[in-house]
């Protein structure tokens, strides 16, 4: 039946007739942001004096006034009621790592059998979710329910529609009862304040005092597969697990090069077109998509926002790509290894720093001044990413992304830093003592020493490095493509702003004449302690994992023996000194995702053996029999031909259909155990002896569809 459903699937891709329909000709610029409660919007249906308050909050960082919560909340009903909507939620990022909401009516019964349309402040401000069931790491126990959401304002609100109607999102953040941070987004707002606070220092001893907010801005690159619906749904694998279990790779594959910023096909592009229109409607800044290096696999990516706002369109995006997909008889795939042998998905998190006047930090600039202070953050981030590489190591950290990093096409599991050739020259002449020309000879004296003119795109790009600076801003392209943006960011933040810290410390004792030569001094030392990070050469090879090992840089190849960073003195300290995460937080993190981390190994473990005793196996055992009554019949007849062909087959499939027996067999006492790193070992085995039946038994037979048809046939 299973190999019926495969070929039948495959026949209806092969009839479908592409949609020719005329696209759309609403203008982009009219459709920007209709669905979502943006300052646009706000200054439309606000009163002028309440509107100018929260657009203090949101762009200034100020406390939300209370006295203004019912007047926004009213004119949120009344704009989302005008738009279809009939609920409201507060959408929140728990410790799943995906979304979570409950909706709740826009109604209250008016005592006479009919309704009246309400929405308070108080409802605006905080809901109160069940906070039980959520994944907590023991900070809150069954019978201790009660958690809050609390509205972001930073991040506008925005609507879900349906054919039936629509749902008014509000992005809040969640925590207990006892107010630790439940979620994703309370950690990574407490990261913004500590790193603009420490980045408002240093600026401070450049002269550069403004009010405000230093903010970090994040541009996430999200890749994906596309593949058919029906192939999906005949793999129990992709089903329940994201990924295939099972599978060879195809004779054909990205080996020509031939997929990558490809012509996209009239099926993928029609899904991609409303895929944008859906998040420009919600005003999320969809800039660029294009065929990825995998077949099958493709990239979208956003305009830089503000770092919270970035995390939540991310998360949108995810959504909005598997809603869109469906539609279109399509699976998004998010999983960061769906097929084995190929590329995998990657979420590229690239990272910057502004002051509060909106200049980034990361630029190059004009003057001496401007290059000093450029200079001094990058510095910071070298010493951040040295001192913390295990944590940031710990953020991407998953069963999924462990299949991926050390891969050709992800960066490996040791955090080093690429800085280019002229940017790595001037850090060397920095550190004996000061930067006298750049690789432009252009010269410029800020005083005690002379810094260079530094244009705009100095560096290449490195693509096997973890943590890249491309121009204006870093790159770290180790987090997995199912990750919320958040916790690597978190990390990011609280790291730099540890640097930002003890530079500005040193800095703001010093008198306006030793300046200079204090400054000087201090990125010297920062860069003689801490260039063991700088990397800029092929992080695949062997030579760098040997030579990354010499300078004592963590290489920590798997999820849990990574995890453990989370929880060391060093990063307890570092998460409480700067507020961002209490020890308690800290300790049920690592209790969730070492929790997530098992619960994946574990269905998977039960999958694979449930798919090769109930599906492949039994396959094999009946390509078996009628083999053996092949020979049989043969012999009766005395015809010998064929007989050495087919007892050679029998022989192929018998051994592995014993070895993926036995391995099962190993597998299922491994569960039993709960041992994941034997499940592991025992998977891949099982895997093996399976896709080794796959290359033997009839295809006519083989009931999962392959990689040829998962990869091609869309």
């Amino acid at each position: 039946m299973s190999s019926i459903i495969r070929k039948n699937a495959v026949a209806n891709i092969a009839a479908r007739t592409p949609d020719l329909e005329t696209a759309s000709s609403a203008n982009i610029s009219e459709i920007y942001g209709e669905n979502a409660f943006t300052l646009k919007t706000m200054k439309k249906v606000l009163p002028k004096a309440i509107y100018k308050k929260l657009r203090e909050t949101i762009k200034k960082g100020k406390i939300l006034d209370s006295d203004i919560a019912d007047v926004v909340a009213g004119a949120m009903k009344n704009w989302a009621i005008a738009k279809g909507a009939t609920h409201y939620t507060h959408w929140f990022q728990p410790l799943t790592g995906s979304t979570a909401e409950k909706h709740d009516s826009f109604i209250d019964p008016d005592g006479e059998g009919g309704v009246i349309l309400n929405f308070s402040g108080k409802e605006l401000v905080q809901g109160e979710p069940d906070a039980s069931s959520f994944p907590s790491g023991g900070i809150r126990a069954t019978f201790e329910a009660r958690g809050y959401t609390a509205w972001d304002p930073t991040s506008p609100a925005f609507l879900k529609k349906s054919k039936a109607g629509a749902t008014f999102c509000i992005p809040t953040a969640f925590c207990s009862y006892t107010g630790e941070a439940l979620d994703k987004k309370t950690p990574l707002l407490r990261s913004m304040q500590a790193i603009s606070k420490q980045a408002k220092r240093v600026l401070k001893c450049f002269g550069k005092d403004s009010d405000g907010m230093a903010l970090t801005t994040l541009g996430a690159e999200q890749e994906y597969f596309l593949i058919d619906k029906e192939l999906f749904l005949a793999r129990p694998d992709l089903v329940q697990a994201g990924r295939t279990l099972f599978g060879n790779v195809p004779p054909k594959h990205q080996q020509m090069d031939d997929h990558y910023f490809g012509a996209i096909k009239a099926r993928i592009i029609a899904c991609m077109e409303e895929v944008d229109k859906e998040l420009w409607k919600l005003g999320i800044p969809a800039k660029t998509r294009h065929n990825e290096v995998a077949p099958a696999e493709f990239e979208i990516a956003c305009v830089y926002e503000t770092l919270n706002l970035a995390t939540d369109h991310n998360m949108m995006v995810m959504e909005i790509l598997r809603a869109v997909a469906d539609r279109h008889g399509l699976v998004a795939l998010l999983h960061e290894k769906p097929f084995a042998g190929i590329n995998g998905n990657g979420k590229h998190n690239n990272w910057s720093i502004a002051s509060p006047d909106g200049k980034n930090l990361l630029e190059p600039g004009k003057t001496p001044h401007d290059n000093a202070m450029f200079l001094t953050f990058i510095c910071s981030i070298i010493k951040a990413v040295d001192s913390h590489a295990d944590l940031l190591r710990a953020t991407v950290a998953t069963a999924g992304n462990d299949h991926r990093l050390g891969a050709n096409e992800a960066p490996p599991a040791i955090v080093s830093i690429f800085l280019g050739e002229q940017l790595t020259d001037i850090i060397k002449q920095i550190e004996k003592g000061g930067a006298k020309s750049s690789k432009t000879q252009d010269i410029l004296n800020i005083g005690v020493d002379a810094l260079p003119n530094l244009p705009k795109d100095v560096t290449d790009r490195n693509r096997t490095s973890p943590f890249a600076f491309t121009g204006n801003k870093f790159e770290f392209r180790a987090v997995g493509s199912q990750q919320s943006c958040s916790g690597p960011n978190v990390v990011l933040n609280t790291a730099i702003a540890e640097a930002l810290d003890e530079i500005a410390t040193k800095l703001e004792k010093v008198k306006k004449a030793d300046f200079n030569k204090t400054l000087q001094k201090i990125l010297s030392d920062i860069i003689k302690k801490h260039k063991k990070v700088l990397f800029n050469g092929d992080g695949y090879t062997a030579e760098w994992l040997n030579e990354a090992e010499k300078r004592g840089l963590p290489n920590l190849k798997k999820t849990p023996e990574a995890l453990k960073s989370l929880v060391s003195k060093k990063a307890v300290s570092l998460f409480e000194k700067y507020d961002v995460l209490s020890k308690t937080e800290i300790l049920s993190r690592y209790e969730v995702y070492q929790e997530q981390y098992d619960m994946v190994i574990d269905v998977e473990a039960k999958l694979t053996s449930d798919i090769a005793k109930t599906i492949l196996l039994p396959v094999a055992l009946e390509q078996l029999a009628e083999l053996a009554d092949t020979v049989a019949a043969l012999a009766d007849i005395g015809v010998k031909a064929g007989q050495a062909a087919a007892k050679t087959k029998i022989t192929k499939i018998g051994k592995l259909v014993d070895e993926a027996t036995k391995a099962v067999a190993a597998l299922d006492k491994a569960i039993a155990a709960g041992s994941s790193a034997n499940m592991i070992k025992f998977m891949d085995a099982v895997r093996v002896s399976c896709d080794g039946l796959e290359l033997e038994v009839d295809d006519d037979k083989w009931p999962l569809p392959k990689y040829s048809e998962l990869l091609f046939a869309y």
